[in-house]
Formats: C-alpha cells, structure tokens, sequence
C-alpha cells in the first residue's frame, strides 16, 4: 500500500509540473564589440520541475543579421519573434532595403507592452545594420527598450551581475567577446537549475553570421 500511495504522489508531482506553462527559464546575453556583436544561450527549456527540452536554440533570426534571444514563455516569446520576422519581411519589401536592428527592437517592445498584461516575454534584440553598426536592445517584462553595450537575461543572469561588471570592458576583440559570453553562459549553466544543455553563439557582423556550439561534455566545468 505505501509503495502504491508513494507511486501515485510521484506521478501526481510529475502531472503537476506538466500543467506548469512551458518557460525557457535561461541565461541569454550579447555583447558588443568594435564592428560586430556576439550572442549566446543555454538551451534548456523547462516545465515546472521537468526539462521538456535539452537543446532549444534560443537564437531566434528575425532578419539576415538580426537576432533575438527569449526568454519566459516559450509560447509568448516564439509567437512574438514570428510576427516581428512577418512585419520587418514586408517592412523591407516596401523600404527596398533591410531593416535596422532598432526597427526590430521597437517591434518587440510594441508587442511587449500592449500585451504586457497576458505575455511573459523578455527579450534582447542584437544585430547589424548598415545605419548603426552593431545594436543591442534589450526589451524587459513590461516593454521598455534600453540600448545597452551589452545585455544579460533569465533565471541565470542573476548569477552573472558580478562577473560581468567585472570584466566587460569597452571595444573588446572578436576573441575577448566570444570568450566572455561563453564564460558567463558556462557559468550560469553550473549555477542556475533552469539553465543547461549546450551553449550555441553567434557572430554578427557585416560580413553576415557565424553560429557556433559548445557541446555539453565541452562546457568548463568551474568547480574541478
């Protein structure tokens, strides 16, 4: 009887965190360096206590050279990015030329803050243009928009403050950049339960993308 009554509350637990909304409780950042910006994220997407997903690549295109990174509601935050992609598509038909990481940034805070109410969705807009440069906009719950020289985000960001205030640095190399982002998602990924999997970046620049990943077994281990 114990062993059936521990069973039924094991598999009431697990009914439980399926119900919960599937969130990418994350870790998302960009940074900026001199002609380019390099992203990167975990890819662990969770459901309540349950990781529904090891490898959600949380790099989200929404033009040639500009990305977004989700986090929250996977729901709220895909819906989100495949709308922006439709308006800047038909945007840059009708201009005849691409559209600016800005353009796209103020997108996503439209729909951040008119639907502040019914979405959870936190973003960070980073790309290319030919009118700015390298951009990162960063679009908190509630739809603001702050232009950053870099951007941290999700569950695991809270670990990194630290880190990063004491090591980013202005007009960082290519190099310097990709190994602080890798870092601080490395990082994030050995403190915070809602962040794991692999860690994939990308380099943008005006050349186009590169987009890379760091295995699981090939992530820095910072406790051995």
């Amino acid at each position: 009887m114990e062993t059936v009554e521990l069973y039924n509350s094991q598999e009431q637990i697990v009914l439980d965190d399926l119900s919960e909304p599937v969130k990418t409780g994350t870790t998302i950042m960009a940074v900026q360096y001199k002609g380019g910006i390099v992203i990167g994220a975990d890819s662990r997407t969770t459901s309540g206590a349950l990781i529904v997903n090891r490898v959600t690549d949380k790099l989200t295109p929404v033009a040639d050279k500009i990305f977004s990174l989700r986090s929250g509601s996977a729901a709220d935050t895909q819906e989100i990015a495949a709308i922006v992609r439709y308006y800047l598509n038909i945007l840059s038909t009708e201009q005849g030329k691409p559209p600016t990481v800005k353009m796209a940034a103020n997108l996503f805070r439209q729909f951040c803050y008119v639907y502040k109410n019914y979405l959870l969705a936190s973003i960070i807009c980073a790309g290319y243009d030919e009118t700015d440069g390298p951009s990162i906009y960063s679009i908190p719950l509630g739809g603001a928009i702050i232009k950053q020289p870099y951007a941290i985000g999700g569950s695991g960001s809270t670990y990194l403050y630290g880190y990063c205030d004491a090591n980013f640095k202005e007009d960082m190399t290519k190099e310097e950049c990709v190994s602080f982002v890798t870092n601080a998602v490395g990082l994030a990924i050995a403190r915070d339960g809602s962040s794991g999997g692999i860690i994939r970046y990308a380099i943008i620049d005006s050349d186009g993308v590169e987009r890379h990943t760091i295995y699981g077994d090939q992530v820095k281990n910072y406790f051995k």
